[in-house]
């Protein structure tokens, strides 16, 4: 059984990454653990898990900026923001459905994975709105990067770098980000029965239009059955949701279904019913039923989505749930994970990368579960992590293989 630690201050942080540096021990940083199995497995003697590093540093809701220790879980920065009709911009996904994982999301987590979601149209990703961070590299130094407020940076910005590297550069201890004034009201237009080429032309008209969609998704027919409140029961559901002042968002929604109903049946789906269908979308609710599939994170070209799953499906059974206008496709293969398929067919369509989220210790055997870098940035990526973790003690199981040439540091995936 794993030895784990939960220091309570980034004194103590220090010290124990400093005693792992001197013995060489390969240390697992985690915060709720609520993706674990992500990566490959590489087993760590030693746990650092920043939970005992908990609670909201300082928040200013008129600054609209919120600092908070790393192990604070999501839903109490979340209840925070809400008292005070805010929100994270960026929508973060809860992987705990997709990965049949415990515990608590924290947002240290939420920034080290980059956790995006459908909102990352209109508000950005999870590092867009990271502004600051304390965090502990491989010597047991402790290191202070950006601040409060947006600015320009000079040379490397150690703040972007750590979100989205999955806990292999340092021990985040803090974290400070900017949050927004939460929609007044907000409705999605559903076009029904689409289906992948179609829908993916329909979500381009729409984001073409000044209507300012906040999310776009398709889910084809037989996954949007599990979608909530029946909204899929008519068959394949293409979502497109608005945002803002009630009176602006009813205009807008008029003024987009009209534009839209020449491509299919167009519904609108109010304020509650919309919110649920959101959060189903953001968590990737369709996939979670079937836990022995394996789970891939594509991202691609909007156009090219369709185009590689049609490709994909003459290999294998493949379902596949589109967000992000189509570029961020979620696919579920039955059988093997496919990954050299997968990744052929990728470069065939345009290019992108895939990550393999979920799959049996035995199917990640020999497979990178992260896309492998080219090799100009693989050495740069290697290049910095022998600065900020020289010994290479930090989260061995989020690294490839073959570590030397393919160090995975930055999640690319927006």
């Amino acid at each position: 059984m794993n030895d784990v630690h939960h220091p309570q201050s980034e004194a103590e942080a220090c010290d124990l990454i400093r005693q792992a540096a001197s013995n060489g021990t390969a240390l697992s940083l985690i915060g709720g653990n609520t993706r674990a199995g992500l990566g490959n497995r590489v087993s760590a003697g030693v746990v650092l898990c920043s939970t005992g590093l908990a609670g909201i540093v300082a928040y200013e809701p008129g600054e609209m900026v919120m600092t908070a220790r790393s192990g604070t879980t999501l839903s109490e920065i979340e209840a925070a923001l809400s008292a005070n009709n805010q929100m994270l911009a960026f929508e973060p996904l809860d992987h705990r459905g997709i990965m049949g994982t415990q515990g608590e999301p924290t947002i240290g987590g939420v920034f080290l994975s980059n956790a995006s979601g459908p909102r990352r149209l209109s508000a950005g990703a999870a590092r867009d709105s990271l502004l600051g961070i304390r965090f502990v590299n491989g010597r047991g130094e402790a290191i202070r990067a950006g601040g409060r407020v947006m600015k320009n940076v000079t040379g490397l910005d150690l703040v972007k770098l750590l979100a989205g590297s999955h806990g292999t550069l340092g021990f985040v201890t803090e974290v400070t980000f900017r949050v927004l004034p939460r929609p007044e009201s907000e409705a999605t237009i559903v076009l029904c029965g689409l289906d992948d080429a179609t829908a993916t032309r329909a979500m381009a008209a729409a984001m073409a239009q000044p209507a300012d969609v906040s999310g776009a998704a398709h889910i084809p027919q037989g996954l949007a059955q599990t979608l909530p409140d029946a909204v899929g029961k008519t068959g394949a559901v293409t979502a497109l949701r608005l945002e803002g002042l009630s009176a602006s968002v009813t205009v807008r929604a008029a003024s987009l279904a009209a534009r839209l109903s020449a491509f299919a049946p167009v519904a609108t789906v109010e304020q509650a019913a919309s919110t649920r269908l959101w959060r189903a979308i953001r968590d990737v609710t369709p996939l979670q039923a079937l836990q022995d599939r394996p789970l891939w994170r594509v991202s691609v070209a909007p156009t090219a989505g369709h185009r590689l799953i049609a490709t994909l499906r003459q290999h294998a059974d493949v379902d596949a749930l589109y967000d992000w206008q189509g570029g961020l496709v979620w696919l579920q293969i039955g059988g093997e994970p496919q990954a050299d398929v997968l990744r052929r067919t990728i470069a065939a369509v345009g290019g992108g990368h895939a990550t393999l989220m979920r799959a049996s210790d035995v199917q990640r055997a020999g497979i990178s579960a992260f896309e492998p870098q080219p090799v100009p940035i693989a050495a740069l990526s290697a290049r910095i992590k022998a600065k900020l973790d020289l010994a290479g003690i930090f989260s061995p199981g989020r690294m490839t293989p073959d570590a030397g040439a393919n160090m995975r540091i930055v999640d690319r995936t927006g």
